[in-house]
């Protein structure tokens, strides 16, 4: 993030460019590493989940006359997304963790504001106790929405009359 924000910049060839409006901005600088670095772990996730697709389940939609379309819309996918599912809830969590790196170009996110808290007021056990506290609702926020998703999704693998 530190390289797109101060390093684009260095080059004339960049500055002249039509991208440039987008660059000096420091949340699209953001935006961007961010998306490069979550797309990368993203594609891999749902990747290794396609191909883990039990080969009997695939054989069962050609053996009924699915497309290859139609198989993937109802087999394939909606299992891949559920395997996938406990791993991209980790992703979620880095990408959230990963946000505090923000700060280091002058965007103001908790971890900033903390900072420039303790910056002021010379109190960095309040700031950064607070943050994290802040983190950490979020963070326990964001599992219990995916524990319900879980829920959900793995009904059909429950128990009969379980709640």
């Amino acid at each position: 993030m530190f390289l797109v924000y101060y390093g684009f910049g260095q080059f004339d060839i960049f500055k002249e460019s039509i991208f440039w409006p987008l660059f000096k901005e420091a949340y699209f600088c953001a935006l961007f590493t961010f998306s490069l670095n979550t797309c990368a772990y993203t594609t891999e996730i749902i990747r290794g989940s396609i191909e883990a697709t039990p080969h009997g389940e695939i054989e069962a939609a050609r053996a009924a006359g699915m497309s290859t379309l139609l198989m993937l819309r109802r087999i394939v996918l909606p299992s891949a997304f559920r395997r996938a599912l406990p791993a991209y809830s980790n992703e979620i969590i880095f990408m959230l963790h990963g946000s505090a790196l923000a700060s280091v170009i002058t965007i103001i996110d908790i971890t900033g504001a903390a900072r420039i808290v303790n910056s002021r007021y010379y109190s960095p056990y309040e700031a950064f106790l607070t943050a994290a506290a802040f983190y950490m609702t979020i963070t326990f926020t964001i599992v219990f929405l995916i524990k319900r998703l879980e829920v959900r999704w793995f009904k059909h693998l429950r128990p009969p009359g379980s709640a």
